[in-house]
């Protein structure tokens, strides 16, 4: 049997699209387009969807420290702190220390939403 991703797909719940739309594209350079041709609203992470993905959709965040954290990966050549500064300037908060590991390095965050995310850097 042929592996598959372990994470197929992942959703952000936010409360303001055209916001956290813009959130993300500054945070992680994601072009992102609201698609409204299914059921519901949604804008796929940097627009793609060739692999393990996920979308932003109109909902309501979990309550502070109940909801997953999604690890993002920062572009080649970005990195953690400067991601950290953008994440305060488009008004949300870093919300942890720097963790290095063997593959790479973090830190948590949350979007203007309250949304637990990672800023990943990969390593190399």
């Amino acid at each position: 049997m042929t592996q598959q991703p372990v994470l197929v797909w992942s959703e952000i719940p936010v409360t303001d699209m055209d916001k956290a739309c813009d959130f993300y594209a500054k945070v992680f350079g994601y072009k992102m387009e609201i698609d409204t041709s299914g059921p519901n609203p949604m804008a796929v992470l940097n627009g793609e969807m060739n692999g393990p993905a996920g979308n932003l959709y109109p909902g309501k965040p979990a309550v502070a420290g109940t909801g997953p954290t999604v690890h993002l990966a920062l572009a080649p050549g970005d990195t953690v702190e400067a991601a950290s500064t953008r994440v305060e300037a488009g008004g949300g908060t870093v919300s942890g220390p720097l963790v290095e590991m063997p593959f790479g390095r973090w830190t948590y965050a949350t979007d203007p939403d309250g949304n637990s995310i990672g800023l990943f850097e990969p390593k190399g």
